[in-house]
């Protein structure tokens, strides 16, 4: 069972003990609500603790964003502490973190806690979503986290196409012009700065999110949402989750390792993850002996079981020859969503005594995010030596070790 941080009742007490400096950049946050009592839904237990498929309807939702976030914020009721403490994590990927934090008497007071509990963070954008919402989709949470490049929130509902009434003691009273109304959904997305800023200013109760955001001047786009997040309300409604679960193809998860070597010869330069660097050698290579970006692609080929960069470039085809290796880093990332992938997080370790990698692993994150066209907070590169042992420790070559993760979308 992975382990979950475990955070204090109070939003102070959680602003005291989430990391408040885990790099730069856009980083993503997720809080699920889930500190509810309704048990219109049945059973012995509150919705969101009740099992379906297998396992509480909360993990559904957590499984999901933990592959594409970067930390989530579990808000629960104090009562629920020991459950939440008893969830199996171990379907977590990537670099999310589980944080608990207690919520209030009404849910915009519970997403008010988290969202203080992420406050002075380096959190830029949050994702709110209700934890009675288990069928939530890895396009949809991408959909609304790329909406947030170009607007400060948006949020998921459907077109009514019901006719709708209104009733009066069992009876059709009139009816209701359906025109220009949705069906909202979570999860609700916002920049974090505005957000934080309408809730606390915010008094009183809310429908949702949405209705904070716009009473204090925020303007929400609505995107298409997803006829299968339904929110869990009546008995009924868990028979329909069964049965759209039962339909799904199950999450598909793909890790896959990439390991590279070249070695010195004279120079002037190297390129490492697509960066130049200037330096007293460079590396042989057929092609321009991207040492880092080698072992990324063969970690995507892997994770496909599509075979390594020979198989897809081989080294006696000329026209490889002196190619820039962001070619083959390009071919496979397409590859991969071509066959329904995404990228989750990739982590590349650069092996050698010369030149020093901090300086320049910044840049090299970023080229990498580019050429594949995503967020850079999902690229991790970093620099060890082998303590001037073997090869690398006689300044020979360069040798890289790489892992990456795909989600099936």
């Amino acid at each position: 069972m992975a382990q979950i941080e475990i955070r204090l009742p109070s939003a102070q007490a959680c602003l005291r003990t989430i990391p408040t400096s885990r790099g730069t950049g856009v980083t993503t946050a997720a809080i699920i609500v889930a500190a509810g009592r309704g048990l219109r839904a049945g059973g012995d237990l509150p919705k969101q603790w009740q099992m379906l498929v297998g396992k509480p309807v909360l993990a559904h939702s957590i499984a999901v964003f933990a592959g594409l976030v970067d930390e989530i914020v579990l808000v629960i009721h104090p009562e629920d502490r020991g459950r939440a403490m008893a969830l199996d994590t171990a379907e977590l990927i990537g670099q999310a973190r589980l944080f608990l934090v207690d919520g209030g008497t009404t849910r915009d007071q519970s997403v008010r806690n988290a969202l203080e509990a992420l406050a002075g963070t380096t959190t830029t954008r949050v994702l709110i979503h209700d934890g009675a919402r288990p069928l939530v989709s890895v396009d949809l949470i991408q959909r609304l986290i790329r909406a947030l490049d170009h607007i400060k929130a948006a949020a998921p509902a459907l077109p009514v196409s019901d006719a709708l009434w209104r009733g009066e003691n069992g009876f059709v009273s009139g009816t209701q012009d359906r025109n220009a109304l949705y069906r909202a959904q979570t999860p609700q997305a916002f920049h974090f700065d505005p957000i934080l800023a309408a809730h606390r200013a915010h008094q009183g109760p809310a429908a949702d999110d949405v209705a904070v955001a716009r009473a204090h001047g925020i303007t929400v786009a609505i995107i298409d949402g997803d006829e299968d997040n339904l929110k869990l309300t009546f008995p009924a409604d868990f028979a329909r989750a069964e049965h759209i679960l039962g339909s799904r193809p199950q999450m598909d998860i793909r890790l896959g390792n990439g390991f590279d070597v070249h070695a010195f010869c004279p120079g002037d330069h190297v390129w490492l993850c697509g960066v130049k660097i200037p330096h007293s050698k460079a590396l042989i290579g057929h092609s321009d002996a991207d040492v880092g970006m080698h072992a990324l692609t063969d970690a995507i080929y892997g994770a496909l079981a599509a075979g390594d960069i020979g198989r897809h470039f081989p080294p006696s085809d000329p026209q490889w020859k002196g190619a820039a290796s962001h070619i083959f880093l390009s071919h496979a990332i397409a590859l991969a969503r071509t066959r329904g992938f995404t990228l989750g997080n990739a982590d590349i370790t650069l092996i050698c005594e010369h030149p020093k990698i901090g300086p320049h692993a910044a840049a090299m994150q970023a080229e990498l995010a580019r050429i594949m066209d995503i967020d850079p907070e999902r690229i991790s590169v970093k620099a060890t030596t082998t303590e001037q042992l073997g090869f690398t420790g006689r300044e020979e070559g360069i040798a890289a070790l790489a892992t990456a993760a795909l989600v099936a979308l």
